[in-house]
């Protein structure tokens, strides 16, 4: 893994990305400049355009998911993304170019060759999607442990990552029960450096469900971590791995002592500045949308169209959250609050709609230009539910040190959460964001919303 700006990486993914750019940029310049009489007066330019236009299509790659390291997609699923990638390339290629200084009569070559490069890419992102990675890009990894810690990362290892190969299990001597596969357990005859050296691992993961009494074998794994061998605790691997901190594996003092949790003045007028940006362009590419729905909702059922509630927001501080109004205005007639679900008998026929295509969360943005809200932050609960889940959720009250947002590092990572249970998902989801939060991961976070919206994922 590769951190940039607070966020992980899977090496994996950065060459895939790479190699999508470069695969762009080589193949247009290569068959552009091959058709034109003068190549070198026209070579800076179109290599200029084709950098634009290859990070416009990486961008859409990114929204449509296919740079996401795990792939539990169908070979038809990924073939329909890989369509709705083409048609969503090509006229913004057409667009870039009629904005460019590039001749009229250079159109067909350069629209020709971007088309190949584009089919020649989403062919190599269909080949990669099914593939298993290969040896030199997998990882070789080895769990210090054998009890229920230990069976949590060595099971979320085969569900999580393609590119990691489980060397086993190593049992620490205070663990009394075995909850790991006994074919898994590697043999304590040997020691922790001599099995490390032998099986080549490139990581330990320390995994002890109780660290007291002198369990962890501190000189062997100085050793191993000596021999270039990664040594992370538990809490760091699900971070890095999952993207979540996991609330099982978390302490305060690590919480604490930890890096991360940034929340400097610079980094809030960058983020306020690029939330006011954004926003405002926001509002104007979505007048049009905003004011259809606006009148759908008034000729469905009249009444009004906007819908107000109350929200906890930055610091504990309440403010009112403004949406379309989806449900019927009796929705909550007993006075009483309810989790939205699956099949919901008080939305309404276009509440629906907006629902699905995340239409009712765009009034959200003058609430963004008001300060109450960001783009991108922990979504913003109402004070019943918060209060119900501080106190049965330890560290809850954390997603509050940040403004809450229209969409979220949890809402692209988690369903619609509609229980406590889905509250505690998401909230590890959340804590991550709020440890590591950055420029770079707000527009991670806003790449990923569009193929959210576009897939319609999520939405109830």
């Amino acid at each position: 893994m590769i951190k940039i700006f607070n966020h992980y990486f899977h090496k994996h993914t950065l060459l895939q990305i790479f190699f999508d750019l470069g695969l762009v940029v080589v193949t247009v310049v290569t068959s552009f400049l091959a058709q034109v009489a003068d190549p070198l007066s026209a070579s800076s330019m179109v290599v200029s355009i084709s950098l634009l236009l290859a990070t416009c299509i990486l961008v859409i790659n990114a929204g449509l998911g296919f740079y996401q390291r795990v792939h539990n997609l169908s070979l038809n699923q990924v073939r329909v993304r890989a369509v709705l990638s083409l048609c969503l390339s090509l006229p913004l290629a057409y667009g870039v170019f009629r904005m460019s200084p590039l001749r009229p009569e250079d159109e067909k070559s350069f629209l020709l060759a971007l088309l190949v490069a584009v089919v020649l890419m989403l062919i190599h992102r269909i080949y990669v999607a099914r593939s298993t990675p290969r040896t030199l890009m997998r990882q070789r990894v080895l769990v210090y442990g054998s009890g229920t810690s230990a069976r949590l990362v060595g099971s979320m290892l085969k569900q999580s990552d393609p590119n990691v190969d489980l060397v086993g299990y190593y049992a620490s001597p205070n663990e009394a029960i075995t909850e790991t596969s006994r074919t898994g357990l590697l043999s304590s005859e040997n020691s922790l450096t001599d099995i490390v050296l032998k099986e080549r691992v490139d990581e330990i993961v320390v995994a002890l469900s109780e660290r007291r009494g002198g369990s962890m074998p501190l000189r062997e794994l100085l050793d191993c971590k000596l021999h270039g061998v990664r040594v992370v605790d538990i809490a760091t691997h699900f971070e890095k791995t999952l993207g979540q901190i996991r609330r099982d594996s978390v302490s305060a003092g690590w919480l604490i002592f930890g890096d991360g949790f940034g929340q400097g003045p610079i980094r809030t007028l960058v983020k306020r500045l690029f939330d006011v940006v954004c926003a405002a362009a926001l509002i104007l590419l979505a007048l049009p949308v905003m004011l259809v729905t606006a009148l759908l909702i008034y000729l469905e059922s009249g009444g009004p169209v906007l819908y107000f509630q109350e929200r906890v927001g930055l610091n504990g501080r309440l403010f009112n959250v403004v949406k379309f109004r989806s449900m019927r205005t009796d929705a909550e007639k007993d006075g009483k609050p309810r989790w939205a679900c699956a099949s919901d008998d008080r939305i309404t026929r276009i509440g629906h709609w907006i629902r699905k295509l995340r239409i009712d969360e765009l009034p959200q943005l003058f609430s963004v230009l008001g300060g109450d809200m960001s783009l991108v932050g922990p979504r913003p609960e109402r004070p019943y539910f918060v209060d119900q889940l501080t106190q049965e959720l330890p560290y809850y009250a954390v997603r509050h040190s940040v403004k809450p947002g229209v969409t979220g590092w949890a809402q692209v990572r988690y369903h619609y959460g509609a229980s406590v249970e889905d509250s505690a998902e998401k909230l590890q989801y959340d804590l991550y964001y709020v440890k590591n939060h950055s420029l770079f991961l707000d527009l991670l976070v806003l790449f990923e919303t569009v193929g959210v919206v576009l897939m319609g994922k999520g939405a109830q």
